[in-house]
């Protein structure tokens, strides 16, 4: 019987992809621990870990920079579609259609070598998916996904957003920023992934389920929310006092703590360095300052830590990338992560199939539709 709301607790199956706040603390991706990872790798080799199993040799990492490259090329007919989106669609929402109708538009990849190669396809094409909808509809521009000499992932997609070339800080940034957010075990969105991927459903589905549960704000969301929370607050004085007050009105406050780590999210202090480091060049420091009165009074008074998504949202905005790109910059880096699962689930499938307590009425005596009394009045 399950007693905590959520499955918190309950463990849902075996996976050798990741493991999550053993003893309250750490995250490795197969067996990697997330600080070499952030501090010594790029994020396609994390990309490659995840997908492969095992990190690149030299050669094989320059051989992957050229795939991802070369997978760039958008189809036409997925670009007239995202023409015809509407400019109001939610980013989430254009990654999600722009998934399905890959999945529509290509073969279904039966094999895990198949399902590598999609899931690289899908890591080289979101940006330009994204970006291309973006200055299509903001103005008009039909931008050339594949006028880049940017070789990595980060730099791609901050040259298509910005139509320049990245900073270093940068590009380092949202290189950090994709490693920290690429994997994290039985997530929602991964978990959604395998339930799917279970079913013997295609690969396509999956990533779409995935999608699906992370543009809520719950799960993937959370760093826009956190950024709207320090944007209400125009010093750290004001902070202080304004997430006191929302304490004291048992408001949600959102970017603290977490469901599996119960001292500190390895995560965190790793953006928030990348945050710190932005806000000093940037000679604009008011936001950081106000994200690290929040955390201190979080601390103080509810014993609670920062978790990746807050510090995240502080330095996404630094880099100049519109709120609403925040949670479709999560997909691109967790796709590697739940390609992983998908292929693993797969591998060794077993239908996902839990069960429930009922809560609902005793049996009871059915009655005929002639002899029933109306609720109404």
């Amino acid at each position: 019987m399950v007693k905590q709301g959520g499955l918190a607790g309950i463990t849902a199956g075996q996976s050798g992809v990741c493991t999550v706040g053993i003893a309250g603390i750490g995250l490795h991706y197969r067996g990697f621990d997330i600080q070499d990872l952030a501090a010594h790798c790029s994020f396609e080799e994390v990309a490659h870990l995840l997908i492969n199993g095992r990190l690149p040799s030299e050669k094989e990492l320059e051989e992957y920079y050229i795939l991802l490259s070369k997978s760039r090329r958008l189809p036409d007919n997925l670009k007239l579609l995202l023409e015809k989106l509407p400019k109001e669609t939610h980013p989430m929402d254009v990654l999600r259609t722009a998934t399905s109708f890959l999945g529509c538009a290509q073969s279904t990849p039966s094999s895990s070598a198949e399902k590598k190669q999609i899931a690289n396809h899908l890591i080289a094409q979101f940006p330009g998916i994204l970006n291309y909808w973006y200055h299509f509809h903001q103005s008009g521009i039909k931008i050339d996904e594949c006028n880049s000499t940017e070789t990595t992932i980060a730099g791609y997609f901050l040259e298509l957003l910005h139509q320049r070339k990245p900073s270093d800080l940068e590009r380092s940034t949202i290189n950090t920023a994709l490693i920290l957010y690429a994997e994290h075990e039985f997530n929602a969105s991964t978990f959604a992934a395998r339930v799917t991927a279970a079913t013997l459903s295609d690969f396509y589905s999956a990533i779409c389920s995935a999608i699906g549960t992370l543009r809520g704000p719950l799960h993937g969301g959370a760093n826009e929310e956190a950024l709207k929370l320090i944007l209400e607050f125009d010093s750290a004085a004001s902070a202080t006092a304004g997430i006191k007050k929302k304490l004291t009105e048992k408001q949600l406050i959102m970017g603290f703590g977490h469901r599996v780590y119960t001292n500190s999210d390895p995560r965190s202090d790793i953006i928030k360095a990348q945050s710190k480091q932005l806000a000093q060049q940037t000679n604009n420091t008011v936001l950081f300052d106000i994200s690290q009165a929040i955390e201190n009074e979080m601390m103080e008074q509810k014993q609670l830590f920062p978790n990746l998504d807050f510090y995240s949202a502080s330095a996404f905005h630094l880099c100049n990338i519109p709120m609403d790109f925040f949670t479709p910059i999560f997909v691109i880096a967790r796709t590697t992560g739940w390609a992983a699962h998908i292929i693993e689930q797969q591998e060794n499938n077993k239908l996902i199939r839990p069960i429930s307590d009922y809560t609902g009425p005793e049996p009871q005596t059915f009655i005929p539709i002639a002899s029933r009394k109306s609720n109404h009045g």
